[in-house]
């Protein structure tokens, strides 16, 4: 089959999401979306890219940015309703149906199952893994001590659940919302990465590139 498929990727904090997104993308040949939606968004509302950014997977934002705004730009209620965090993500969810049509890709997050659940050929996936694993991925990649580590963890699913239970009909991370759901700290990012593989191939019948490409470094 040529048209084109999507596989929406949603994450815990730490779960190494990201860096299984690349090795995807990559041995079958497809497109990434990351935060490159929010660029696309961005050029395509005539808004800039910080306002995507900041309410980017979380919910609430507005209610702080607005009244910062505000006093410099003047008439708030045109500019709340037009930066309202309902129609960033109404623009953000066109965004990416109008990407998934027209190629195939890796979308990482950004309710993107949910807003993609009646493309023809869409696989979710939901990636978790153990605590300990998560808090020790963020403190090599960020720096951070333990605590502070764990504190990221712990306020970025909260972030990602209140923004996905909110625009979504489902609930973060419930089995129920996703065709496969799996735990990377099991046996590691790349075995992890080569099962979804496995899974969407079958799902979606997809046939594998020739080539082989080595996997990325890890980013999160």
């Amino acid at each position: 089959m040529n048209s084109p498929y999507a596989i929406c990727i949603g994450r815990q904090l730490g779960s190494g999401g990201r860096q299984i997104g690349h090795i995807l993308a990559q041995q079958l040949g497809i497109a990434y979306y990351d935060k490159e939606i929010l660029s696309i968004a961005a050029e395509e509302s005539g808004l800039g890219r910080g306002v995507f950014e900041r309410n980017d997977e979380r919910k609430g934002f507005l209610h702080t940015f607005l009244g910062a705004v505000q006093p410099f730009f003047g008439g708030g209620d045109f500019y709340a309703n037009q930066l309202s965090e309902e129609n960033l993500f109404t623009l953000q969810s066109g965004v990416i149906k109008k990407v998934a049509n027209e190629r195939s890709g890796i979308f990482i997050g950004r309710v993107a199952d949910y807003i993609l659940r009646d493309h023809p050929r869409m696989a979710s996936v939901f990636i978790a893994a153990n605590t300990d694993d998560r808090v020790h991925r963020i403190m090599e990649t960020e720096k951070v001590d333990m605590k502070t580590a764990l504190r990221k963890v712990e306020d970025g699913d909260s972030q990602r659940a209140n923004y996905y239970n909110f625009y979504s009909s489902g609930t973060w991370g419930n089995a129920d919302n996703y065709d496969l759901c799996i735990n990377s700290s099991v046996l590691g990012i790349n075995k992890t990465a080569e099962i979804i593989r496995d899974f969407v191939v079958q799902k979606l019948h997809i046939e594998l590139p020739q080539e082989t490409i080595s996997p990325t470094p890890e980013v999160f």
